[in-house]
């Protein structure tokens, strides 16, 4: 009696993809030569992914929504204040990334001085940028209306570039276990929420209002 095979998902060409990338360092990648070392049919990979590149974009990618879904089954998730949120972020997806480090020091490893220009980090960054969005609360926008999506969109870049620095720092921490990493991201996430004080802005937004009014009442 023929074996029945195992239903292919698009979780495990991702993964059988990585071990087969850091198992042929050296050679050029192929749809082709991937699938038939991995036994699979072109039309099982084509049938979530239509490049190899298409399938390094959503590696990355799914480290983000894999941590979104661990988060999410915390019951003490929904309660946590926006830092909390954004820690606990932090640390599952640091978690994955160690746990994969070796794939993910291979994708990026050359490319750090352009961090932001990093193809494989396209779909990475629209995932991320949809988390924040997500858990943007009122206590961090401000009163004005009119600035709010600017606001929304300057809090999700800011959080992009914040990540993309703790990447690289994490890329190049060599301490055991990369303690430094963990102290980095506390220190980096209070600083970036100190900054955040929308008190500040929203006095700034009336001065600059009442001024604007004078100027034109007054002439």
């Amino acid at each position: 009696m023929a074996t029945k095979k195992t239903p292919i998902t698009k979780e495990k060409i991702v993964s059988m993809y990585m071990t087969y990338k850091l198992d042929n360092i050296k050679r050029t990648l192929t749809v082709y030569d991937f699938t038939k070392a991995n036994e699979l049919t072109e039309t099982e990979f084509y049938k979530f992914f239509g490049t190899i590149e298409s399938l390094e974009k959503d590696v990355f990618k799914m480290f983000v929504e894999k941590t979104v879904a661990l988060l999410q089954k915390d019951d003490n998730y929904e309660g946590y204040d926006l830092k909390t949120k954004m820690l606990s972020f932090y640390f599952t997806l640091f978690e994955i990334l160690t746990a994969n480090r070796s794939y993910v020091l291979l994708s990026l490893k050359g490319n750090t001085s352009n961090f932001k220009d990093i193809m494989n980090l396209t779909s990475m960054r629209i995932s991320f940028k949809k988390y924040v969005a997500s858990i943007i609360t009122d206590e961090f926008r401000t009163k004005n209306e009119q600035f709010q999506n600017f606001q929304e969109k300057a809090i999700q870049e800011t959080a992009w570039i914040q990540l993309l620095l703790a990447i690289k720092f994490w890329m190049d921490d060599s301490s055991p276990s990369f303690e430094k990493t963990d102290i980095y991201i506390e220190k980096s996430v209070t600083v970036t929420f100190e900054l955040l004080n929308v008190a500040p802005l929203d006095s700034l937004l009336d001065f600059g209002k009442f001024i604007f009014k004078e100027k034109i009442y007054t002439k």
